[in-house]
């Protein structure tokens, strides 16, 4: 009976948060578009998502719409949308000197579709740039730097032989403000997340390409994810053997119901468990091989439990 009052209670409020989303993010991600169609010169720029970025309330409700699983283990830059007629180039040596492990996603403007990526572990690091071709179009790109060193450098980029922007350094601080997110939590963000732990809870009931959707919007293509709730008091434990833990690197990020970020860190042991919540949340586990595997994630061994 106190299962079906709290069901009665939770789905019409998680309904309204899902049509609140829905329309937020609409609204926000064409006023965003349009700013950067005009907004050329901006364009042009390496955007990292860093201590400054995140100080303005407005950009703050953007990525609150269009990426609100926030990645506290990479660096984050985006540059776009620019038009390419036929090819574009990526210094290689910006990447390979600031990180053990990057990828650069490409995405058609404004549908943002993943067109093609450049991992660092499917390049030859001997080279200098890196080529693709891609059609007429417009499109951005999202550079994720992970397990960074000291000296961040984002790269010059090429496009149709010419440079649209040369290497840029940041602060090696830059994702600091990941240590304070949570204290930006307000109603709003709650009601543009609320629904989340709902449609995870009862997930046995939806498609999983629905949760899948809802949950990972920009999920990168050589990331394997695990994800799921969590209801007040309960903590995580993950086990992998001793070849997983070698092999990939795995990375978990606890959130609260307004999906800002409560704890985070990478497995560094055969067994670790997460800091129990405080209230109702869910987490994401993401995990990426750190060397060039043939068959990707299939000798993975991941093992999770709730308590």
């Amino acid at each position: 009976m106190r299962n079906t009052v709290l069901l009665l209670k939770e789905l019409p409020l998680a309904l309204l948060s899902f049509i609140f989303a829905k329309i937020n993010k609409f609204l926000i991600g064409n006023l965003y578009t349009l700013y950067l169609i005009f907004n050329k010169k901006k364009a042009k720029q390496w955007r990292v998502i860093d201590n400054d970025l995140v100080s303005s309330s407005i950009n703050l409700g953007v990525l609150m719409t269009k990426a609100p699983r926030w990645n506290t283990h990479a660096i984050i830059g985006t540059l776009g949308p620019f038009s390419v007629n036929n090819s574009l180039s990526i210094d290689l040596k910006s990447g390979n000197n600031s990180c053990e492990s990057w990828i650069a996603i490409f995405y058609d403007f404004p549908n943002y579709n993943t067109i093609s990526t450049i991992e660092s572990n499917q390049v030859n690091s001997e080279e200098d740039w890196h080529s693709i071709n891609l059609k007429k179009g417009k499109y951005t790109i999202g550079l994720r730097y992970y397990n960074y060193f000291d000296r961040l450098v984002l790269p010059t980029v090429k496009v149709d032989g010419e440079t649209i922007t040369s290497a840029q350094e940041i602060p090696n601080d830059s994702n600091k403000f990941y240590d304070s997110l949570i204290s930006r939590k307000n109603f709003y963000f709650l009601a543009l997340h609320y629904y989340i732990y709902t449609i995870l809870k009862y997930r046995k009931y939806l498609p999983e390409s629905f949760i899948k959707n809802e949950f990972l919007p920009v999920g990168a293509t050589d990331t394997k994810f695990f994800y799921d709730y969590l209801d007040k008091g309960e903590s995580l434990t993950i086990e992998v053997d001793e070849f997983s833990l070698k092999t990939y690197d795995i990375y978990i990020t606890v959130y609260d119901r307004s999906s800002l970020p409560l704890s985070f860190f990478q497995l560094s042991q055969l067994k670790q468990k997460t800091i129990p919540i405080i209230n109702q949340g869910y987490y994401l586990i993401r995990v990426r091989r750190n060397e060039n595997l043939d068959n990707k994630f299939t000798d993975l061994v991941i093992n999770l439990s709730k308590n």
